[in-house]
């Protein structure tokens, strides 16, 4: 049977008292993230984790932080939501999808790309006391919440934490994500965030292209 995940979610709220849990919320980029902290921080006592390798190049992964920054000035949740953050460490996603590079997106380069950043999220929750933690990723349409979910309960079983089930695109949060954006100006990235998945458009010139190849 197919599991509804926020139904799941439904449930753990329902079962919560007065005192909000603490949750580290993996972020893949502020627009993902926008209708989802709105969303849960009616329940959870959240902080926010920065840890996306996979970003590039580096002033991409960049302009995406900064975005997330303003994104939680804007909502007005600078006091609620602290931002951990992780330096881009590019060389240790490379080797995590060595092999892999010529995967169609969503394919198995995906898999590992999730599986490096949750299980670090995972550790980074049990290392610093939180009772859950999840991810973003699955506001995304064209992210595979049952991949994302085996992955988080597989880890929250190795680290000793509760993995919080999700499937954020449900209620009209990716319809919401964009209207946020849109009212608080946003920046909303083209790409998925890989060298892999960047897709030149007509619009970008070979000179530009050449700039990033170079950085």
């Amino acid at each position: 049977m197919k599991r509804n995940y926020q139904q799941e979610l439904d449930g753990i709220i329902a079962q919560q008292g007065e005192k909000k849990p603490t949750l580290l919320l993996h972020s893949c980029c502020g627009p993902c993230s926008s209708s989802v902290l709105e969303y849960l921080t009616q329940y959870f006592d959240v902080t926010l984790l920065w840890l996306n390798p996979n970003i590039w190049p580096q002033e991409e992964f960049d302009r995406r932080l900064e975005a997330q920054r303003k994104l939680i000035r804007a909502m007005g949740l600078e006091e609620r939501v602290r931002i951990v953050t992780v330096p881009r460490e590019s060389a240790v996603w490379y080797e995590a999808v060595r092999g892999l590079e010529r995967e169609p997106e969503g394919g198995a380069r995906c898999t590992e790309c999730f599986r490096l950043r949750l299980r670090e999220t995972a550790r980074l929750a049990a290392e610093g006391g939180h009772e859950y933690f999840c991810s973003t990723l699955t506001l995304s349409r064209h992210k595979d919440p049952v991949r994302i979910n085996a992955l988080g309960e597989a880890f929250a079983e190795e680290y000793g934490v509760k993995w919080l089930p999700s499937e954020f695109k449900k209620r009209g949060r990716e319809l919401r994500s964009r209207q946020l954006c849109a009212e608080y100006g946003i920046y909303r990235q083209n790409y998925c965030g890989c060298e892999y998945s960047f897709r030149p458009t007509e619009e970008q010139s070979e000179k530009s292209i050449r700039r990033m190849d170079n950085i």
